[in-house]
């Protein structure tokens, strides 16, 4: 990687951005050296402007941002750092320097489809998930349809709760189902993603 660190007296912009939920968490700032010790440790070291030393987040406070991945701008200029941070980023105890929650739910979906994957690998002993992959495609299938009947019957004559509960239900044995076949739960975004197209066409 090439960083121009000319353009601002020897600095570039970093911008943190949470791997998972893809909130932007912080902007500091880094010059060479920061930017070298970031890669050689793994974990974000900026250049503090106010202590005009280097400063590694989480020195102190133990909320470090672990590095995932990090990429360079058309210019060159400016860093955009994927990080897995441990607790919360800003000095005021916020999770972001925005004052916002750094949580989407909806994420949680990629992280349990990782899970699933793992069981899937190592089929571990008294696992349900292991018992469902040993059951075969048409146990399985089977199973996702049953809770998509009682996820019908909860929208129809239950309750909220109960609904939300057998849809979980039913997401879950989905991904089963689709690990089993070599899928995962982000086929299916990029299914729903390219039928949002204007240019989509019903096959």
């Amino acid at each position: 990687m090439d960083l121009d660190f000319d353009k601002m007296d020897g600095l570039v912009p970093a911008i943190i951005q949470d791997a998972d939920t893809a909130k932007v968490l912080m902007l500091g700032f880094m010059n060479k050296e920061a930017y070298e010790k970031t890669v050689e440790t793994g974990k974000v070291t900026f250049f503090s402007r106010t202590k005009n030393r280097l400063w590694t987040k989480g020195e102190e406070s133990g909320n470090f941002l672990n590095v995932v991945s990090l990429k360079e701008d058309c210019d060159s200029d400016t860093l955009l750092i994927q990080v897995h941070p441990v607790g919360p980023v800003c000095h005021t105890g916020a999770d972001t320097c925005w004052g916002e929650k750094n949580e989407q739910p909806v994420m949680f979906l990629k992280e349990l489809q990782d899970f699933i994957d793992e069981r899937h690998r190592k089929m571990p002993e008294g696992s349900y998930t292991t018992s469902l992959f040993e059951s075969g495609v048409n146990k399985m299938a089977q199973k996702v349809g049953e809770e998509a009947v009682e996820t019908v019957i909860e929208a129809t004559n239950g309750t909220d709760d109960r609904l939300i509960y057998e849809g979980a239900d039913l997401l879950y044995h989905l991904i089963v189902l689709l690990t089993s076949k070599g899928y995962r739960i982000e086929d299916l975004a990029r299914e729903l993603q390219e039928r949002h197209s204007a240019t989509w066409k019903r096959h």
